[in-house]
């Protein structure tokens, strides 16, 4: 990882993001001032962002076809009823 190489020998994928991070810390005066730099490497790493953010859209997908399917059942049963009227 952060030595540069990646799995397949070439540069790793998050190299560029390790340099730019450890660049900063090198010429710092507060390891707050690289905070994002640091989240920038950490999601090139990890992906937390991109899972939470899939996440939410599943989750809203869900949502929304649960949400069509109890509006088809309702119209169901009133198109059921105004027949039997």
């Amino acid at each position: 990882m952060a030595s540069g190489w990646g799995i397949t020998g070439n540069k790793g994928r998050c190299y560029d993001f390790w340099i730019d991070f450890s660049e900063c810390m090198s010429r710092c005066r507060e390891p707050k001032d690289c905070a994002l730099l640091r989240e920038d490497y950490l999601e090139c790493l990890h992906h937390a962002k991109e899972f939470q953010r899939r996440n939410r859209v599943y989750k809203e997908e869900q949502r929304q076809i649960r949400a069509a399917a109890r509006k088809a059942k309702g119209e169901d049963v009133d198109k059921v009823q105004s027949n039997h009227v």
